[in-house]
């Protein structure tokens, strides 16, 4: 029994890395992201919820990243959980100046990217489309840039 509780993990863990490279989103403004769409940059994927403190917390500090990086070799996903209404999602990324692509997340978006169940998480893919790191718990651009620059 154990040896095809494991085997059913192993699987399920496989599927959801394997979901994660070819992930397609559709953000608030109707575009569609697919992870294929960056190859050469990194993909930070930040998980959040406007009821969430850390998560507030964390949001200058990717929209600082995304405004300095952008056009070199960074792009910014967020990605709103729990939530009860597409307005108040919108009011929450106005009032934070959140300039990147946000998306309303749900059960398909967390099935290619991976778990919501602790907010905020972060996952982030290298230049070449792998996923190299997932954090739950808040992000710091200081964190971000030692991923990026290999000295996490």
């Amino acid at each position: 029994m154990w040896r095809s509780f494991s085997t059913f993990l192993l699987l399920l863990m496989a599927l959801n890395a394997g979901a994660a490279s070819g992930f397609s989103v559709q953000d608030m403004a109707g575009r569609q992201h697919r992870l294929a769409d960056y190859k050469g940059k990194w993909v930070i994927v930040n998980y959040w919820a406007t009821w969430c403190p850390p998560c507030l917390e964390e949001v200058p500090d990717l929209v600082n990243l995304y405004d300095q990086r952008k056009d070199r070799d960074v792009m910014v996903l967020g990605i709103a959980f729990e939530y009860k209404t597409r307005a108040e999602v919108e009011k929450f990324v106005d009032d934070m100046l959140m300039a990147y692509p946000i998306v309303l997340g749900d059960e398909r978006v967390a099935a290619q990217i991976g778990s919501a169940a602790v907010l905020p998480t972060t996952y982030i893919f290298n230049p070449q489309g792998r996923l190299v790191k997932t954090r739950r718990g808040l992000v710091t651009k200081a964190y971000l840039e030692s991923v990026i620059e290999g000295r996490d």
